[in-house]
This record gives C-alpha cells, structure tokens and sequence, in this order.
C-alpha cells in the first residue's frame, strides 16, 4: 500500500493533526523563530492546508508523519514529524510531488540550512533570494528551481 495519499476530508482534526506536525518540525528547524512568530503563524498555516489545491500525506497506520502541499508547480509547504525525520518521508514526498504534479519550484528560509541541502541534494538549485519572507518579515527567501539535469535523479 502506498502510503502517499491525497488529503481530501481537510476537516478541524485533519487540520489540527498537520498542525501539530507543522508545529513540532517548525520548532527542530526553524531555530530562528521565536514562540510569538509561531504562533502568529499558525492561522496562515490552517489556512494553507483548507486552501492549497494539492494536500498530500504520508501515513502510517492511519498517522499522518509528513505532509507537502501544492499549488502549480510549486511546493508551498513540507514537513516531516521530527520524531520520524531521516527516514526518507520527505524526499518520498517531494518525489511524488515531481513525478505527479510536476513539481519545479520550492522556497526556502535561507536561515534554515538543513532545508536548503535537502533540496539542493532532490536537485534544486537556488536561483533568486527575497529579503523578506511572504509576511513581510526580515526572514531571507531563497527561491529554488529544480535543475533539468538532476530531475532524473528524484
């Protein structure tokens, strides 16, 4: 069975769940945000995950243990549940992401550079940098483009 699967049912727990793990993988990674800048992410979060067009999760027996959301060609959101990070849930997902949705775009916070060796190691490679993050805050974008050369490699 394959446990990548389209979220359809985006209700209040389904919500909470990728919540959580947004939450607890914010926290391991994003060591530059303060309590305050998580908490005042979380309504955009929520709002991202009932609104991104294309939702996808991997489970385990029912448990969600890592999401990536979608829209065009670009990955809007993807996080692993830390308690499982290094196992090979997120580069499963962005996998499926380019070979299912076609995939070719991701940004990245330049202040977490554990993200940007992921990518960098699925074959994206940085091709602009933003200041400031979407909310306007002084959080560094890189902007990431899947090279032609290393989609094979996914």
């Amino acid at each position: 069975m394959n446990p990548i699967h389209r979220i359809t049912d985006r209700n209040k727990e389904v919500s909470h769940q990728l919540l959580y793990i947004w939450e607890t993988a914010v926290r391991a990674t994003h060591l530059f945000l303060s309590e305050q800048n998580i908490a005042a992410l979380s309504p955009l979060v929520i709002q991202g995950i009932r609104q991104i067009p294309h939702l996808l999760a991997y489970t385990d027996q029912d448990h969600y243990l890592g999401f990536i959301g979608v829209q065009d060609t670009k990955i809007e959101m993807l996080f692993v549940n830390p308690a499982v990070r290094g196992r090979g849930i997120g580069k499963q997902l962005v996998t499926y992401a380019i070979q299912t949705l076609n995939v070719l775009y991701v940004d990245v916070n330049e202040q977490n550079p554990q993200a940007t060796g992921f990518y960098e190691h699925l074959g994206f490679q940085v091709f602009d940098r933003s200041e400031r993050d979407e909310q306007g805050q002084p959080f560094p974008i890189l902007h990431m483009k899947l090279s032609q050369v290393n989609e094979s490699k996914c």
